[in-house]
Formats: C-alpha cells, sequence, structure tokens
C-alpha cells in the first residue's frame, strides 16, 4: 500500500497547462517580475506541491504574458463598447522608487446597474520630456488604443503639476474635456505651504530626528517598551513620516503626543540617553506648538480620508466639505503665534483654491 502512495504519477498535460496558467495568474494579480519562476527558493516550493511537474522557465513565461495582456485589452475595449455613459479619466504622471517616471491614466464610468466601475488603461513609461504637448499626445494615443471616441469622454481628473495643466488646457479646447483638478492633491498642496510657518518646521524637523533617534537605538527603543508599562499607556511604536505626505506628518505627531511622558523619561534616563544627546527632546513650547497643530490638522486628515475614496463620488460633497474647513480655520482658537499663522495660512490657501 504505501508503495502504491509513493508511486509517482505522471501529470498530464491538461494538469500541467492548468498549473502553468495558476502560476502566471498569480504573477499578474501579485504584480511579480517573471524572474521569480527562476528563484530556487519558488522551484523548490513547486517540487514540493508536485513532484512530477516540470515547471518552466522566464522564458516560457514572456509569450504566455504577452497573449494574456492581449486578451485582458480586448476585453476592456469590449467593455469599454458597452458602456452607455460618459466616461472620465484620471491621469496622473508619477516617480517610481527607481526615478522612472510614467503616466497612469484610468477610465470611469457608471454600470447599468448604477454601480461605479474603474478600468486602468494605462501605466506607461515616460522617455520624453513630460511637457504639456506631450502629456496631450499620450493621452489621445490611450484613447485612441482602446478605440474610444473623445466625445465619449466628459472630464479628466489630474493634479496640479503645471504640465498636465498645460495638457488640459489643449484637449479641454480640442475636444471639450472638463479639466479637473484633484481635491485630495489640492489639499495637499495648502497643508503643505501651511507646515512651512519656520516655527512649525522646526518643531516638526525635532519631531523627525526625536522619532528617528528611537528607531536607530534598540536600546532606547527597549526603555521606551519598559516606560509604557510603568506609565499604562499604549505600547505604540513612533511613527516615522514621510515628508512628501504631510498626513504622514500629522500621525507622526499624533502618535508622538501620546507618547509624550515615556519618551520623555526614556531621554531623562542617563542609562539609556546620554547628557550630550538629551537635545533630543522637544522644548516645552514646541510641545504646546504640536498640540495645536494637532487640532488644526484633524479636519483636514478627515477630508483627506474622505476625499481618496476610491468606492463613492467625492465631488458632489467638495461644496459642504469646503466650507467645513473655512468654518474649522475661523473658529479655532490658538494661543501660539505659529498656530495663528497655520491657521490663516490653510484659510487663505483655501480661499485662494476654492471658490464655492
Amino acid at each position: 500500500m504505501d508503495q502504491y502512495l509513493q508511486r509517482k504519477r505522471p501529470v498530464s498535460l491538461q494538469q500541467a497547462t492548468a498549473l502553468t496558467n495558476s502560476i502566471l495568474t498569480m504573477l499578474v494579480k501579485d504584480m511579480r517580475p517573471m524572474s521569480m519562476v527562476d528563484g530556487e527558493g519558488f522551484r523548490e516550493m513547486i517540487r514540493q506541491f508536485n513532484p512530477e511537474y516540470i515547471l518552466p522557465s522566464r522564458t516560457h513565461f514572456t509569450p504566455l504574458m504577452e497573449n494574456k495582456y492581449e486578451a485582458t485589452l480586448l476585453k476592456v475595449k469590449e467593455t469599454i463598447k458597452e458602456v452607455k455613459s460618459a466616461l472620465t479619466l484620471t491621469a496622473d504622471v508619477w516617480t517610481s522608487r527607481a526615478t522612472e517616471a510614467y503616466l497612469g491614466v484610468s477610465c470611469h464610468f457608471i454600470s447599468e446597474d448604477w454601480e461605479m466601475k474603474t478600468l486602468n488603461l494605462a501605466t506607461m513609461p515616460l522617455e520624453e520630456r513630460h511637457s504639456g504637448v506631450n502629456i496631450m499626445t499620450w493621452l489621445e494615443e490611450v484613447i485612441a488604443k482602446y478605440d474610444i471616441l473623445p466625445t465619449k469622454i466628459k472630464a479628466v481628473v489630474h493634479d496640479n503639476g503645471s504640465n498636465i495643466v498645460a495638457a488640459m488646457r489643449i484637449l479641454e479646447e480640442k475636444h471639450g474635456w472638463a479639466s479637473v483638478r484633484c481635491s485630495g492633491h489640492t489639499l495637499q498642496l495648502i497643508v503643505n505651504n501651511a507646515l512651512k510657518e519656520p516655527s512649525i518646521s522646526r518643531a516638526v524637523g525635532a519631531t523627525r530626528h526625536l522619532v528617528e533617534h528611537f528607531r536607530r537605538s534598540e536600546l532606547a527603543n527597549t526603555k521606551l517598551k519598559v516606560k509604557q508599562q510603568q506609565m499604562n499607556t499604549p505600547q505604540h511604536k513612533l511613527i516615522q513620516d514621510v515628508s512628501t505626505r504631510w498626513n504622514s506628518t500629522y500621525y507622526m505627531v499624533e502618535r508622538l503626543l501620546e507618547q509624550r511622558w515615556p519618551v520623555t523619561a526614556t531621554l531623562s534616563d542617563p542609562e539609556v540617553t546620554p547628557r550630550g544627546k538629551r537635545y533630543f527632546d522637544l522644548k516645552p513650547d514646541q510641545w504646546v506648538l504640536l498640540e495645536e497643530l494637532t487640532q488644526g490638522l484633524q479636519p483636514f486628515q478627515c477630508a483627506t480620508v474622505y476625499l481618496s475614496g476610491q468606492e463613492y463620488a467625492t465631488a458632489s460633497c467638495l461644496p459642504q466639505l469646503v466650507k467645513g474647513l473655512q468654518r474649522s480655520t475661523q473658529q479655532t482658537r490658538f494661543e501660539t503665534g505659529a498656530g495663528k499663522a497655520f491657521l490663516a495660512s490653510a484659510e487663505k490657501g483655501i480661499n485662494e483654491r476654492w471658490s464655492v
């Protein structure tokens, strides 16, 4: 019986094809490089799953990937062709971690069942200059690739970059497409500008250095956990912000305020923090400013989360949202000059960029 169970069973062509297609689907859905199939660890795992299956090399997967792309392209074309409502596009020029530029284009519409649908049309590598004329040409190439008539497109949502704004001026005049600036990006510009107030910038910079100290020092981080337990404070890690996203700065400051006393106690411990490094602790007036800053940023954070939603339309709620932000900046009262300057700058930015 054991010999029968251990006997190798050959894999049929149908089974091998199904396994290969399953791996191909994994590469697509998980956005893995095709070189993954040549990795020794991956091949060993597949051998454990089915010793009789011979895993092809990535050169075999390349034409399969191309065929899958062409089949998906035809399916997307057919889907768009059947859409009876108007279409809107989202266009975004972005840069990868490898400093490679791409143009991302998505298509949005309402189905016959009144459901919002989104299709990714392109993630194009950009090797030429990102001029307004070039971006216009690339967008027209994308819709032509999917056999979309320019008259079917009603609007394009984009950020506030000068080049894409210039491209939209041309397309608006040429095809009548409405130019809609991304509200989330506009909000980010408003907040980033308000955060440039010198005292705020220094306080945020000091916060950043303090957090970096704890993330780099295993001793300080271990002692912080002890202090958290002693003070009955939530055992949360400090958060490092990303300079390009203001809301990550909000999360960093909010978490530091939550952990203020365990952090201060750790920095005051001579066994953990040498006297020469106690400058990491913030000054009393900076702690006060951070308290005000989190209060001032909180409505903008809520607005950012709402505007970042993928499953609902946000344009119809923008007037109410803007009014709420205006009311927040007008009714909030701060003691510090920097806090007052933040509110004034934010209110000015709202009024200049949105007229509702």
